[in-house]
């Protein structure tokens, strides 16, 4: 999916710096990224690496120090419309319905009330909240809290969906289960996806392309096509070719936390011997 088409969006010698108690602290260092149209491409790496810094600023919510990002060959300056966000934090108004929670992105939109109605209902169908339109979030399980955020960041028809750790929260059922329900929905939608997990096993069983980013400061260490067919079912993680695929994730995530452990030794010894 890296072919010669104008990326959907691309991240060019991007890097990070934040300023940590008057210190510079490198997050992000000379990043390069294509992510084409329609692809499902999954950030792994270790903790600290960069990678929400990373989602943040193609969501226009932070800002790069050094070098730039496009979006459809545009400079990216702030948040828009075009950019779906999903994180952790389920982030619903407790005093508004399914259906209000969903129906508030749309706000700001010029669509008829009956248009909006009807973007609700379809959505509200596709993450499998029928019946369940006049709930509050206080009577909704964890799962089906994050169904009615993922509803909530398409409804107005973003091309690009950023998801953040999005069922980190969620027990490991409930989490197999929103998986395929994600997959389900992209498959429908065609929505260019940038998914940020820990989890490996999620990343290559969701992803088109998974990238592994090094630590301290973040770049890309390695990018893993996953060539494995679709549509997929978690009978997918059992495949020989899978754990191949897995293993050699992890194996460079292994080599940039052991980085990580040395580094942190020479600074606690350095620390004693001063």
């Amino acid at each position: 999916m890296t072919g010669q088409a104008e990326a959907k969006v691309r991240v060019d010698a991007v890097s990070k710096t934040f300023d940590v108690g008057g210190r510079p602290v490198v997050a992000i260092e000379r990043i390069d990224l294509k992510v084409q149209a329609n692809e499902f491409l999954a950030i792994v790496g270790t903790s600290g690496c960069g990678k929400s810094t990373l989602l943040n600023m193609v969501g226009g919510l932070d800002h790069p120090t050094g070098g730039q990002i496009l979006i459809d060959g545009a400079p990216v300056f702030q948040p828009g419309r075009d950019r779906g966000f999903v994180f952790q934090s389920y982030s619903l108004f407790e005093w508004m319905t399914v259906s209000g929670n969903i129906r508030f992105a749309l706000e700001k939109s010029a669509m008829s009330r009956a248009e909006k109605d009807e973007m609700v209902a379809h959505f509200v169908n596709s993450v499998g909240l029928s019946g369940f339109e006049d709930a509050w979030p206080r009577q909704l399980s964890g799962g089906m809290r994050q169904r009615v955020a993922i509803a909530r960041a398409l409804v107005y028809r973003p091309s690009i969906l950023l998801m953040d750790e999005p069922f980190g929260a969620l027990d490991a059922q409930t989490r197999s289960l929103m998986q395929e329900l994600l997959l389900k929905v992209w498959e429908e939608h065609k929505v260019t996806v940038m998914f940020v997990t820990h989890d490996v096993d999620e990343a290559i069983f969701l992803a088109d392309r998974v990238i592994v980013l090094a630590s301290r400061p973040g770049r890309v260490k390695r990018e893993i096509a996953v060539n494995l067919p679709r549509p997929r079912a978690h009978e997918l993680l059992t495949d020989p070719a899978f754990a191949a695929l897995k293993r050699e994730v992890l194996e460079q995530i292994r080599e940039e936390s052991l980085k990580m452990q040395a580094v942190d030794m020479t600074r606690i010894n350095a620390g004693e011997q001063s």
